[in-house]
């Protein structure tokens, strides 16, 4: 997985200008592919505060370019339009003032083509500046290009995940992509012991990584044993059955206050019909499948299934150690997973001085933290170090769990 951004600098050294062409190309279409098959209003669409239209990510992973790459770069640069820096600006304070989060769905105008001009025009910028530049602003601006075109991916995701959840409010339950089909758990389901001792935890070298993800720090893994394979729907049935989402015992008092005011009873966008479970895909209202892996669940679901099950969430370290030793299934591409450790700073950690400063840094709290990927992740955009966070009880991600337990 980390491979990429390591192969991309090594060419980038042999012909640095076509491969950064290359990548800004590859991963600007991604973001046109994942959105092609929604029509002008389907991409204006939100269907909560914690989501946003799929126009919204087109332009506000435009105006990263526009903001960090091109205005500081480019002498006398014209922005597309003005206004567009408050309207898809989304947390950077230090870059001006910004529209609210939860009234992205209000914005009509620009529309979605007026939206693709605005793509195009960046990128053509873009393009010319790559092309154009000597040696040494080559090397100034490629940091914030390649930043960017990871910040573009997380955005991807987001496509696909908020448009789910746009997409579930319709009971005519539309169809995103009717090949989509979710991964099925592959492994034993069995626990393998994580090496214990003192290991080195986060990222170490000059490879692509965010901020949050280093620095590389010693951490104790003290005995303990990782499931091979996640949890999947058929284990998570099981506990519904046995009362799960009934028994007090089993929840955090936040999560048993969000199960009562929610009125939680299922995996989100689960419904049972008739005495048989369905789920709300991307590829429309399915079956459950009782192999494929639960996904859509919050940590304080993650965490009473846990203790249901005799067992607990492993630590990001103990999952970082257990995967760099192979010792896990669908660490990757299936579906994120949930640990219990809290979203903080590690040893050492200063965020980057300015705007970008504010990409992780201000959110190391009230947070959890999911390791992995899912099977909405971008290819190529997912690696061991990676710190992946939420509230706990989010629940639109293809968020998932492993258990670990006591050697």
């Amino acid at each position: 997985m980390s491979g990429a951004s390591s192969a991309l600098r090594q060419s980038a050294s042999a012909e640095p200008h076509k491969v950064w062409l290359d990548a800004y190309r590859s991963v600007r279409a991604e973001t046109e592919r994942r959105a092609a098959p929604l029509s002008p209003e389907d991409q204006a669409i939100q269907s909560m505060p914690d989501a946003s239209p799929t126009k919204w990510h087109r332009a506000h992973t435009t105006w990263f370019f526009e903001q960090f790459i091109l205005a500081p770069h480019i002498e006398n640069y014209r922005p597309f339009d003005e206004r567009f820096a408050y309207l898809f600006n989304s947390y950077y304070v230090a870059a001006g003032p910004r529209h609210a989060r939860p009234k992205r769905g209000l914005i009509t105008r620009p529309h979605a083509q007026e939206v693709a001009a605005y793509r195009r025009h960046v990128d053509e910028a873009v393009t010319a500046l790559l092309e154009s530049s000597a040696p040494a602003m080559l090397e100034q601006i490629t940091p914030l290009i390649e930043l960017g075109l990871h910040h573009e991916q997380q955005h991807q995701e987001l496509i696909l995940t908020d448009i789910l959840h746009a997409f579930s409010q319709n009971p005519t339950w539309p169809v995103y992509d009717s090949n989509w089909q979710m991964p099925r758990v592959l492994g034993a389901h069995e626990f393998v012991e994580v090496p214990s001792g003192v290991h080195l935890i986060g990222h170490k070298g000059k490879d692509f990584h965010f901020d949050n993800e280093g620095p590389s720090h010693r951490e104790l893994i003290e005995p303990v044993k990782i499931a091979r394979s996640l949890v999947t729907n058929a284990e998570w049935l099981e506990f519904m059955r046995d009362g799960g989402y009934s028994n007090h015992s089993l929840w955090l008092s936040d999560g048993w206050a969000a199960v009562q005011a929610d009125e939680l009873s299922a995996p989100a966008y689960w419904q049972e019909k008739d005495g048989e479970w369905f789920s709300f895909t991307l590829g429309g209202l399915r079956p459950v499948d009782p192999d494929s892996p639960v996904c859509h669940i919050g940590y304080f679901e993650a965490d009473a299934y846990a203790r249901w099950a005799g067992k607990h969430l492993p630590s990001e370290s103990e999952w970082e150690v257990a995967t760099r030793h192979n010792l896990i299934d669908d660490a990757f591409g299936v579906a994120w997973q949930w640990t219990r450790s809290a979203y903080l700073p590690y040893p050492g950690y200063r965020a980057p001085d300015g705007a970008i400063g504010e990409y992780n840094g201000k959110f190391m709290i009230s947070q959890m933290v999911l390791r992995g990927s899912s099977v909405a992740t971008p290819e190529n955009h997912a690696r061991l170090t990676y710190r992946n966070f939420f509230y706990p009880p989010h629940r639109w991600q293809f968020t998932g769990l492993r258990l670990a337990e006591f050697a």
